[in-house]
Protein backbone atom coordinates (compact mmCIF):
# COMPACT_ATOMS: atom_id res chain seq x y z
CA UNK A 1 0.00 0.00 0.00
CA UNK A 2 2.65 2.37 0.68
CA UNK A 3 4.73 1.80 -2.23
CA UNK A 4 1.35 2.58 -4.55
CA UNK A 5 1.29 5.75 -2.70
CA UNK A 6 4.92 6.39 -2.79
CA UNK A 7 4.40 6.34 -6.76
CA UNK A 8 1.20 8.22 -6.74
CA UNK A 9 2.72 11.24 -5.58
CA UNK A 10 5.83 10.87 -7.53
CA UNK A 11 3.39 11.22 -10.53
CA UNK A 12 1.88 14.54 -10.03
CA UNK A 13 2.44 17.25 -11.95
CA UNK A 14 3.00 20.85 -10.69
CA UNK A 15 0.26 23.20 -11.60
CA UNK A 16 0.61 27.10 -11.39
CA UNK A 17 -0.95 28.21 -8.09
CA UNK A 18 -0.43 32.09 -8.69
CA UNK A 19 0.46 34.08 -12.53
CA UNK A 20 1.41 37.57 -11.24
CA UNK A 21 2.57 40.84 -13.26
CA UNK A 22 5.51 42.60 -11.86
CA UNK A 23 5.40 46.49 -10.98
CA UNK A 24 7.00 48.82 -12.91
CA UNK A 25 9.81 50.43 -10.88
CA UNK A 26 13.23 52.20 -10.55
CA UNK A 27 16.30 51.68 -8.35
CA UNK A 28 20.14 52.68 -8.43
CA UNK A 29 20.43 55.86 -10.31
CA UNK A 30 17.02 56.11 -12.31
CA UNK A 31 17.58 52.69 -13.50
CA UNK A 32 13.30 51.59 -14.86
CA UNK A 33 12.98 48.13 -14.39
CA UNK A 34 10.03 45.40 -13.00
CA UNK A 35 9.97 44.34 -9.82
CA UNK A 36 8.90 40.55 -10.01
CA UNK A 37 9.22 39.03 -6.26
CA UNK A 38 8.46 42.06 -4.27
CA UNK A 39 8.16 41.50 -0.24
CA UNK A 40 4.82 40.21 -0.21
CA UNK A 41 5.88 37.19 -2.29
CA UNK A 42 9.08 36.65 0.09
CA UNK A 43 7.46 33.83 2.33
CA UNK A 44 5.92 32.10 -0.37
CA UNK A 45 8.51 31.82 -2.54
CA UNK A 46 11.35 31.52 0.27
CA UNK A 47 14.08 31.49 0.00
CA UNK A 48 13.52 34.39 -3.02
CA UNK A 49 13.70 37.74 -1.50
CA UNK A 50 13.34 39.91 -4.67
CA UNK A 51 13.67 39.52 -8.51
CA UNK A 52 14.30 42.16 -10.87
CA UNK A 53 13.74 42.31 -14.76
CA UNK A 54 15.30 45.15 -16.17
CA UNK A 55 14.78 45.83 -20.17
CA UNK A 56 15.42 48.83 -21.82
CA UNK A 57 16.92 49.87 -25.24
CA UNK A 58 16.23 53.67 -24.08
CA UNK A 59 19.90 54.84 -22.82
CA UNK A 60 18.78 56.89 -20.58
CA UNK A 61 16.19 54.62 -18.81
CA UNK A 62 20.18 52.71 -17.95
CA UNK A 63 22.80 55.22 -17.66
CA UNK A 64 22.58 55.70 -14.51
CA UNK A 65 23.46 51.98 -13.27
CA UNK A 66 24.02 51.07 -10.11
CA UNK A 67 26.50 53.08 -7.98
CA UNK A 68 28.49 52.17 -4.82
CA UNK A 69 25.46 50.69 -2.26
CA UNK A 70 26.18 48.03 0.64
CA UNK A 71 24.66 44.82 1.04
CA UNK A 72 24.58 42.20 3.67
CA UNK A 73 22.69 38.71 4.55
CA UNK A 74 21.80 37.39 1.33
CA UNK A 75 23.28 36.47 -2.23
CA UNK A 76 22.68 38.81 -5.47
CA UNK A 77 22.94 36.70 -8.84
CA UNK A 78 22.58 38.86 -12.00
CA UNK A 79 22.08 37.21 -15.43
CA UNK A 80 22.50 38.80 -18.69
CA UNK A 81 20.83 38.47 -21.93
CA UNK A 82 22.20 41.90 -23.84
CA UNK A 83 24.27 44.89 -22.68
CA UNK A 84 27.61 45.09 -20.49
CA UNK A 85 28.18 46.05 -16.75
CA UNK A 86 30.84 46.20 -14.98
CA UNK A 87 30.90 44.82 -10.99
CA UNK A 88 33.41 46.56 -8.83
CA UNK A 89 33.22 45.74 -4.87
CA UNK A 90 35.29 46.83 -1.79
CA UNK A 91 37.16 44.06 -1.77
CA UNK A 92 39.08 45.10 -4.91
CA UNK A 93 37.24 42.62 -8.08
CA UNK A 94 36.12 44.23 -10.97
CA UNK A 95 33.79 42.01 -13.47
CA UNK A 96 32.41 42.62 -16.56
CA UNK A 97 28.97 40.90 -17.51
CA UNK A 98 28.05 40.41 -20.94
CA UNK A 99 25.27 38.71 -22.88
CA UNK A 100 25.10 35.14 -21.53
CA UNK A 101 27.14 35.85 -18.62
CA UNK A 102 26.50 35.89 -14.64
CA UNK A 103 27.78 36.80 -11.22
CA UNK A 104 27.29 35.64 -8.07
CA UNK A 105 27.79 37.73 -5.02
CA UNK A 106 27.53 36.37 -1.61
CA UNK A 107 26.99 39.85 0.38
CA UNK A 108 27.17 37.62 3.86
CA UNK A 109 28.46 40.00 6.67
CA UNK A 110 28.89 42.78 4.25
CA UNK A 111 30.54 44.67 1.44
CA UNK A 112 30.41 47.64 -0.97
CA UNK A 113 29.47 47.23 -4.62
CA UNK A 114 28.70 48.93 -7.61
CA UNK A 115 27.15 47.75 -11.21
CA UNK A 116 27.71 50.35 -13.96
CA UNK A 117 26.48 50.12 -17.67
CA UNK A 118 29.91 49.90 -20.26
CA UNK A 119 27.64 50.68 -23.33
CA UNK A 120 26.12 54.78 -23.98
CA UNK A 121 23.73 53.39 -26.44
CA UNK A 122 21.72 49.94 -27.28
CA UNK A 123 19.11 47.40 -25.43
CA UNK A 124 20.54 46.46 -21.96
CA UNK A 125 18.59 43.42 -20.48
CA UNK A 126 18.58 40.86 -17.84
CA UNK A 127 17.18 39.88 -14.09
CA UNK A 128 18.94 40.12 -10.48
CA UNK A 129 17.92 37.78 -7.82
CA UNK A 130 18.13 37.91 -4.66
CA UNK A 131 18.31 34.96 -2.71
CA UNK A 132 18.27 34.65 1.12
CA UNK A 133 21.15 33.03 3.29
CA UNK A 134 20.42 30.82 6.47
CA UNK A 135 21.29 32.60 9.69
CA UNK A 136 24.22 30.44 10.35
CA UNK A 137 25.80 32.03 7.23
CA UNK A 138 24.80 35.68 7.25
CA UNK A 139 27.74 37.04 8.73
CA UNK A 140 30.53 34.98 6.94
CA UNK A 141 33.06 36.14 4.67
CA UNK A 142 31.38 37.52 1.24
CA UNK A 143 32.39 35.95 -1.63
CA UNK A 144 31.89 36.47 -5.35
CA UNK A 145 32.58 35.43 -9.01
CA UNK A 146 31.62 36.40 -12.55
CA UNK A 147 30.84 33.87 -15.38
CA UNK A 148 31.28 34.76 -18.60
CA UNK A 149 28.91 33.39 -21.19
CA UNK A 150 31.23 30.20 -21.89
CA UNK A 151 31.57 28.95 -18.55
CA UNK A 152 27.92 28.29 -18.01
CA UNK A 153 26.77 24.84 -19.00
CA UNK A 154 24.12 24.13 -21.46
CA UNK A 155 22.45 21.17 -23.13
CA UNK A 156 20.48 21.05 -26.40
CA UNK A 157 17.96 18.65 -26.35
CA UNK A 158 16.17 16.24 -29.35
CA UNK A 159 13.90 18.61 -30.86
CA UNK A 160 15.70 21.99 -30.25
CA UNK A 161 15.58 22.97 -27.01
CA UNK A 162 18.50 24.55 -24.99
CA UNK A 163 18.64 24.52 -21.45
CA UNK A 164 21.40 26.78 -20.05
CA UNK A 165 21.83 25.41 -16.15
CA UNK A 166 23.39 28.88 -14.25
CA UNK A 167 22.96 26.93 -10.46
CA UNK A 168 21.98 23.79 -9.26
CA UNK A 169 21.71 20.64 -11.73
CA UNK A 170 19.85 19.37 -14.92
CA UNK A 171 19.56 16.20 -15.56
CA UNK A 172 23.46 14.74 -15.37
CA UNK A 173 24.41 18.78 -16.17
CA UNK A 174 26.16 20.58 -13.22
CA UNK A 175 25.34 24.21 -13.05
CA UNK A 176 28.25 26.79 -12.72
CA UNK A 177 26.93 27.57 -9.19
CA UNK A 178 26.04 24.88 -6.31
CA UNK A 179 25.21 26.52 -3.16
CA UNK A 180 24.48 24.86 0.09
CA UNK A 181 21.53 24.75 2.15
CA UNK A 182 18.94 26.36 -0.57
CA UNK A 183 20.36 24.51 -3.08
CA UNK A 184 19.12 26.92 -6.04
CA UNK A 185 18.35 25.60 -9.32
CA UNK A 186 18.22 28.44 -11.99
CA UNK A 187 18.00 27.63 -15.68
CA UNK A 188 17.58 29.60 -18.96
CA UNK A 189 15.39 27.96 -21.24
CA UNK A 190 14.90 28.22 -25.25
CA UNK A 191 12.37 26.70 -26.84
CA UNK A 192 11.47 26.36 -30.24
CA UNK A 193 7.63 26.17 -31.40
CA UNK A 194 5.72 23.22 -30.52
CA UNK A 195 8.99 22.40 -27.67
CA UNK A 196 7.34 20.24 -24.66
CA UNK A 197 10.13 20.33 -21.52
CA UNK A 198 9.63 18.28 -18.17
CA UNK A 199 11.89 20.11 -15.54
CA UNK A 200 12.04 17.55 -12.53
CA UNK A 201 11.41 19.44 -9.02
CA UNK A 202 12.70 18.07 -5.52
CA UNK A 203 9.43 18.01 -3.37
CA UNK A 204 10.18 20.35 -1.03
CA UNK A 205 11.24 23.53 -3.29
CA UNK A 206 9.17 26.61 -3.91
CA UNK A 207 9.27 27.00 -7.76
CA UNK A 208 8.64 29.66 -10.16
CA UNK A 209 9.15 30.02 -13.91
CA UNK A 210 9.18 33.86 -15.66
CA UNK A 211 9.00 34.29 -19.78
CA UNK A 212 10.88 36.87 -21.34
CA UNK A 213 10.45 36.23 -25.08
CA UNK A 214 6.95 34.43 -25.86
CA UNK A 215 4.72 32.72 -23.45
CA UNK A 216 4.49 28.95 -21.81
CA UNK A 217 1.61 26.57 -21.54
CA UNK A 218 1.86 25.42 -17.78
CA UNK A 219 -1.43 22.42 -17.41
CA UNK A 220 -3.98 25.06 -18.36
CA UNK A 221 -2.69 28.46 -17.63
CA UNK A 222 -0.97 30.34 -19.83
CA UNK A 223 1.86 32.13 -19.12
CA UNK A 224 3.06 35.46 -21.17
CA UNK A 225 6.17 37.55 -21.85
CA UNK A 226 7.34 38.95 -18.01
CA UNK A 227 4.73 37.86 -16.04
CA UNK A 228 5.46 35.06 -13.05
CA UNK A 229 3.85 31.78 -12.49
CA UNK A 230 4.16 30.31 -8.96
CA UNK A 231 3.74 26.63 -9.61
CA UNK A 232 1.88 24.87 -6.78
CA UNK A 233 4.14 22.94 -4.00
CA UNK A 234 2.21 19.34 -4.93
CA UNK A 235 4.28 17.17 -7.21
CA UNK A 236 7.70 16.73 -8.41
CA UNK A 237 8.01 18.15 -11.89
CA UNK A 238 6.59 20.75 -14.40
CA UNK A 239 5.67 20.33 -18.09
CA UNK A 240 6.13 23.41 -20.45
CA UNK A 241 4.64 23.62 -23.44
CA UNK A 242 5.90 26.21 -26.51
CA UNK A 243 3.34 27.10 -28.63
CA UNK A 244 5.79 29.76 -30.30
CA UNK A 245 9.47 30.24 -30.04
CA UNK A 246 9.65 31.07 -25.87
CA UNK A 247 12.65 32.25 -23.55
CA UNK A 248 12.20 31.76 -19.59
CA UNK A 249 13.93 31.59 -16.82
CA UNK A 250 13.38 28.85 -14.28
CA UNK A 251 13.83 29.23 -10.84
CA UNK A 252 13.58 26.78 -7.55
CA UNK A 253 15.23 26.43 -4.18
CA UNK A 254 14.60 24.89 -0.69
CA UNK A 255 12.89 27.21 1.68
CA UNK A 256 14.72 27.89 4.93
CA UNK A 257 11.53 29.03 6.90
CA UNK A 258 13.19 31.47 8.79
CA UNK A 259 12.34 34.72 10.38
CA UNK A 260 13.13 37.92 7.52
CA UNK A 261 13.94 41.28 8.22
CA UNK A 262 14.90 43.40 5.64
CA UNK A 263 15.53 46.92 5.47
CA UNK A 264 16.59 48.40 2.17
CA UNK A 265 20.09 46.18 1.21
CA UNK A 266 20.01 44.17 4.59
CA UNK A 267 18.06 41.12 4.98
CA UNK A 268 19.02 39.45 8.88
CA UNK A 269 16.72 37.43 10.72
CA UNK A 270 15.32 39.89 13.39
CA UNK A 271 15.44 43.82 14.12
CA UNK A 272 18.37 43.65 16.13
CA UNK A 273 20.69 42.16 13.50
CA UNK A 274 19.36 45.22 11.16
CA UNK A 275 20.31 47.68 13.86
CA UNK A 276 23.74 46.54 13.86
CA UNK A 277 23.81 46.19 10.00
CA UNK A 278 22.81 49.92 9.80
CA UNK A 279 25.72 50.97 12.20
CA UNK A 280 28.10 48.84 10.65
CA UNK A 281 27.74 50.52 7.56
CA UNK A 282 27.88 54.36 8.77
CA UNK A 283 30.84 53.52 10.78
CA UNK A 284 33.14 52.16 7.46
CA UNK A 285 33.26 48.71 8.46
CA UNK A 286 31.97 47.13 4.83
CA UNK A 287 34.27 49.50 3.08
CA UNK A 288 37.60 47.46 3.29
CA UNK A 289 35.57 43.76 3.07
CA UNK A 290 37.77 40.86 2.38
CA UNK A 291 36.17 39.91 -0.32
CA UNK A 292 36.93 35.73 -1.00
CA UNK A 293 36.04 33.59 -4.29
CA UNK A 294 33.41 31.74 -4.66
Amino acid sequence: MSTFVEQARESVTRGVERRLSGRETQDGAGVRLTRLITPALQQRLDPFLMLDNFRNDRAEDYLGGFPDHPHRGFETVTYMIAGRMRHRDSGGNSGLLVPGGMQWMVAAGGLIHSEMPEQEAGLMEGFQFWINLPAARKMEQPRYRDFAPEAIPELTLPGGTRVRVIAGSFGEVRGAVTRPGTEPMLLDLHLPAGACLEVPLAAAVNAFVVPYRGALQVQETLVGEHELAVFDQRGDRVVLEARQASRAILAAARPLREPIAQYGPFVMNSAEEIHAAIRDYREGRFDAAQVGRL
